[in-house]
């Protein structure tokens, strides 16, 4: 497998430089991505790909659901640079449907090892919106309303953070969230952050 990645990255490469000849030399020069895009890690999900953009276009965080904790430093290091030294246009915290973190956030039992404690958030996003959550009787519709309150509560912790509340008032930095459907390739605005 290894090896037809790299026969694969060749005849990208070249496709690439073929239909863009500037742009690998552009990208040597540095980076000015207008858009952060924070994800899950899902293999389905890939952004730029998704987006239709180019390599040089987004600022990637990705993680198992697409947490967004304020006590994560890897994160708030991404973040931090996108928003202040980048200086990033629009933040995207993007969920999916059928998100394997929000299915064993679902459940009762544990998954174990560090994505026990990785999912914390999500269980207690779960509890705390259970009687919604209960309602819905379908278990793939359940785990794709709390991959979409996992992207609210991303988007008010984002706007939430000094940083971002400074780059909104001095630069008119945007905030969206939204919800990649893996079943059509499409995404749905969600409608929460400060862009709406």
């Amino acid at each position: 497998m290894f090896e037809f990645a790299l026969d694969s990255n060749a005849a990208w490469a070249n496709y690439k430089g073929h239909q863009n000849p500037a742009l690998f030399k552009t990208l040597a020069n540095g980076q000015s991505p207008k858009i952060l895009w924070i994800g899950c890690s899902d293999s389905r999900v890939p952004e730029t790909t998704i987006l239709g953009l180019n390599p040089g276009d987004v600022f990637v965080h990705r993680n198992v659901a697409n947490i967004i904790s304020l006590t994560d430093i890897n994160s708030q290091a991404v973040i931090e640079y996108a928003v202040v030294y980048l200086k990033v246009s629009h933040i995207i915290v993007c969920g999916h449907s059928a998100c394997g973190g929000c299915g064993a956030a679902l459940s009762e039992a544990r998954v174990g090892g560090v994505i026990d404690a990785w999912i914390a958030p999500l269980k207690a996003l779960r509890k705390t919106h259970e009687e919604e959550l209960k309602s819905i009787k379908d278990d793939k519709a359940r785990a794709i309303k709390l991959a979409e309150l996992n992207v609210k509560s991303g988007v008010d912790a984002l706007l939430s953070t000094y940083f971002i509340e400074e780059a909104i008032r001095e630069r008119g930095l945007k905030v969206h969230g939204c919800v990649y459907d893996v079943a059509c390739g499409k995404i749905t605005n969600l409608k929460c952050g400060n862009a709406e």
